[in-house]
């Protein structure tokens, strides 16, 4: 960033919608540097949607393809993360993660999360026989499992109003309660934005608006692929007597096929523990209940040649998925693989979650971070776990692709 902390102060400022915990971190980053920023957010409060309604978790790479943008800017985004969180007191709490084997035939895809770890440098890491996972974790059965003892949980929300004061303590604006209505791209360096209230005339837009992302970037110009299909994902939370019985996180080996990492266990900062999340179809894109139903979304589905290309190839993982989510039992037999004392009246219902997850024109799942740009407008396409993680990373990366017309007066 020094060549952005060496320049002038440009005059006209850069805009970020969306104040979530990434585009926070870019709108830090930026006014950190001394570049004007006006950071636009359609509700009340930061951190409202994916920030404020996902596990806590601190990933260490673990899962991550060697070489992808995931890989990099996860491991680079937990050192910046974690001393983030020293320096303002937040809290950082390295329970370590347990990624568990259930049978043997799973073990084999536990070595290739093993290779995938110490290739992206995850530190620590260590393979657990099925005794040695038992001492560590009586009540946590398998045949096998990884140990990654620096993978920590915080408290995401608070992280990211922290963010929020460092924009407002360097000068930039953060505008609550004001949704973008238009964006109209004038030139390479100039975007103008419509909220209810007044125009924005700026430099550079960035959005990171999360599950409006691919509706964002169509009004921005950008292309229509990949689309955001919104999945709710489910938790329930560990009742008193129950949270106690096991320190880790716990997850079991994912499969393979889908970028979600399955029913895992999860304390939190303020002693819960939740279970969770599974990934059903949500019926409007802040579907965070079943009887949430947006006919503006479900029209948009049914219109997608992506998302019938996704439901015809996955259809019956999310019969599944449905079946969990409407039958307990049938949700904690999957979590019961690897905590077989579960029993319906060790839990209850946790507030509910949706990921905006990307889905290409040919109906697959995106896996990896997707960041695209049409002139002045950068849009983050496909931003689902670790972005959390990876928060002030990302927006290193974001602000380097820039290239702000810093030390040019207009």
């Amino acid at each position: 960033m020094d060549h952005v902390e060496s320049a002038r102060k440009p005059v006209t400022p850069v805009g970020i919608v969306g104040a979530g915990i990434v585009g926070l971190a870019v709108a830090r980053q930026l006014a950190g540097a001394g570049v004007p920023v006006i950071v636009f957010e359609k509700e009340q409060a930061v951190a409202a949607h994916q920030t404020g309604h996902n596990s806590g978790v601190v990933h260490a790479g673990i899962y991550y393809v060697p070489g992808s943008a995931k890989a990099t800017l996860c491991r680079r985004g937990v050192g910046l993360l974690r001393a983030y969180c020293a320096e303002r007191g937040l809290t950082y709490d390295e329970r370590g993660k347990l990624v568990v084997a259930r049978n043997e035939a799973e073990t084999v895809k536990l070595r290739e999360l093993e290779r995938r770890s110490l290739a992206n440098g995850v530190p620590d890491i260590r393979w657990l026989s099925g005794a040695e996972l038992r001492e560590l974790e009586p009540d946590v059965a398998g045949v096998a499992a990884l140990l990654s003892p620096t993978t920590a949980i915080v408290d995401y929300p608070a992280i990211t109003r922290s963010f929020g004061d460092d924009v407002i303590s360097s000068g930039g604006e953060l505008h609550l309660g004001t949704a973008v209505t238009g964006v109209r791209r004038m030139s390479d360096d100039r975007v103008d934005v419509d909220t209810p209230g007044r125009s924005f005339s700026l430099s550079r837009l960035v959005v990171c608006a999360g599950l409006q992302a691919d509706l964002m970037a169509a009004a921005a110009g950008d292309e229509a692929s990949p689309e955001i299909v919104p999945f709710r994902g489910e938790y329930l939370r560990l009742r008193p007597h129950a949270r106690d019985r096991v320190r880790r996180l716990i997850y079991p080996v994912p499969d393979p096929r889908y970028p979600f990492l399955g029913v895992h266990l999860t304390p939190r900062v303020n002693g819960e523990a939740d279970l969770g999340p599974n990934a059903v179809l949500a019926l409007a894109r802040e579907g965070y209940r079943r009887r949430d139903v947006s006919w503006d979304e479900l029209s948009r589905l049914a219109r997608s040649a992506a998302f019938r290309h996704l439901a015809q190839q996955h259809w019956r993982t999310g019969v599944r998925e449905i079946r969990g989510s409407l039958w307990r039992r049938a949700y904690l037999a999957e979590a019961r693989s690897y905590l077989p004392w579960l029993e319906p009246g060790d839990v209850t219902s946790a507030p509910a979650g949706v990921r905006a997850q990307a889905v290409d024109r040919d109906g697959a799942l995106v896996d990896d971070f997707r960041i695209h740009r049409v002139g002045p407008v950068t849009t983050v396409r496909n931003a689902p776990s670790p972005a959390a993680t990876a928060s002030m990373a990302i927006a290193e990366h974001i602000v380097a692709e820039l290239k702000l017309p810093l030390g040019t007066e207009r």
